[in-house]
């Protein structure tokens, strides 16, 4: 499906032919999904007659799609096309056992290609660079998604991956990259062993693209901080479920945003209760529609990621401008957490960034840390691990410094948590994959060990 202006924009529509464009798609895609015969869709929509619906003002009458329903439908009961018109297959680990798979087309492959493209656009890459690409290849869509987009807008791509930090660093150097695709827990692995070399003055890198783990903007104060003047670390998002990265991305000029690429992916906010439309500037649970996905496109799918919409760029223009420097799309503030996210302890809802806030905001911690949930006793218990910095580890304020954090942390979180700092470096590395933070303990045997 041809996009009606450069593939590679990062402007967007104005809102007037947005809109027009929004209501197009949707009013194919659910016509579409209600008469391709794949049985969940015929299911999910027999209360709906395609023919109402003509606008966005429709949406939120049509049923929601949730991760579960990919589960049940496991492997390919969603796919929409004929098998034989898909050319790819990537997948999600899964909590049950299985993955979830997701399938495209060339023409899913080509869309996820430009809103790469746009995305690292927005991030300020050129044609001319050399995109360093550290997420890892595979199954994951992080790796080939970068890759791709990197490709259609012109760079020169490292296929990398991720691990293998000696080999990264020396890449870097040799490349003169000016971009670095990763996850932000490796993005910092490498300035850190950069700094231990004594090699970070040598590197050109000045655009960190981070995503696939949540962070805060505590932790982007260290890892710039980590790379030095001149860098900035900026958020990607997307999931496989979607299509991949590349539903929305930040801009240097508008830290704290998410411009969602909203003529493929059509986004709301919901009450995570009830389901119910939240007005925008309110925080709810941020609801995904695919507007041109073709193999396997999802309706209202229920993220989990808690957002709120943004007013307008302060740079767009009017319904119908679009001047240099001004941006149309749907703005979004970075994600506070996710709803599957929150750990229930002593009845008090707790989501992990606030305590990454808690720890990212004490001078004495550094960015490696970990939560263990203990379920051994009648009620859970809350145990945080965290490295100190070198000077907090040379002068010896450890214990000092751990019941400072545990207050700080109750007066955000309203319990007591039991804080240990170690040494720095004490705590392992994350260079391949998704860094994880959260652990359970039902036994005896430490799940830090």
């Amino acid at each position: 499906m041809p996009a009606p202006f450069d593939p590679v924009d990062t402007t967007g529509l104005p809102t007037d032919a947005k809109r027009s464009l929004q209501g197009e798609r949707l009013a194919a895609l659910v016509d579409r999904l209600a008469t391709c015969g794949n049985p969940f869709w015929t299911d999910r929509l027999a209360d709906v007659d395609p023919a109402t619906v003509t606008s966005v003002d429709d949406l939120p009458r049509l049923p929601f799609t949730v991760k579960q329903d990919l589960r049940d439908q496991y492997p390919l009961g969603m796919v929409t096309t004929p098998m034989e018109a898909t050319t790819r297959l990537h997948a999600s680990s899964g909590t049950s056992g299985k993955p979830t798979i997701v399938v495209y087309t060339p023409d899913d492959l080509a869309v996820w290609a430009e809103v790469n493209a746009r995305a690292l656009a927005l991030a300020g890459t050129r044609p001319d660079d050399v995109l360093h690409n550290g997420y890892g290849y595979g199954l994951f869509t992080g790796g080939l998604g970068l890759h791709y987009g990197g490709e259609r807008l012109g760079c020169t791509v490292v296929p990398v991956s991720g691990g293998n930090t000696a080999l990264q660093l020396q890449l870097l150097e040799d490349l003169g990259s000016r971009v670095l695709s990763a996850t932000p827990s490796f993005c910092l692995v490498l300035a850190e062993r950069a700094h231990a070399l004594g090699i970070r003055d040598r590197l050109d890198v000045e655009v960190g693209i981070l995503g696939a783990e949540p962070w805060t903007e505590g932790m982007r104060d260290r890892i710039q901080e980590a790379w030095g003047g001149g860098f900035t670390a900026l958020d990607i998002y997307g999931l496989s479920e979607v299509i991949g990265p590349g539903v929305a991305m930040e801009a240097p000029d508008d830290l704290g945003a998410l411009n969602v690429f909203d003529d493929h992916f059509l986004p709301e906010v919901v009450d995570p209760e009830t389901g119910e439309p939240v007005p925008d500037g309110e925080f709810g649970e941020l609801v995904v529609t695919t507007l041109t996905k073709q193999a396997m496109p999802v309706l209202r799918y229920r993220t989990g990621d808690i957002t709120r919409i943004l007013p307008d760029s302060p740079s767009r223009g009017g319904d119908d401008t679009a001047g240099p420097g001004t941006r149309n799309w749907t703005r979004i503030a970075r994600l506070t957490g996710r709803a599957d996210d929150m750990l229930v302890i002593r009845g008090v809802n707790v989501y992990p960034r606030e305590i990454e806030d808690v720890l990212m905001d004490d001078p004495d911690v550094g960015a490696k840390y970990a939560i263990v949930v203990d379920r051994r006793g009648a009620m859970a218990e809350l145990r945080i691990r965290a490295e100190a910095t070198s000077e907090a580890t040379a002068g010896e304020t450890l214990t000092h410094g751990a019941e400072r954090i545990a207050r700080a942390v109750a007066d955000r979180i309203r319990i007591r948590a039991d804080v240990e700092l170690v040494p720095e470096g004490s705590m392992p590395r994350t260079e391949v994959g998704k860094v994880k933070r959260v652990f359970e303990q039902v036994d005896d045997a430490d799940p830090l060990a």
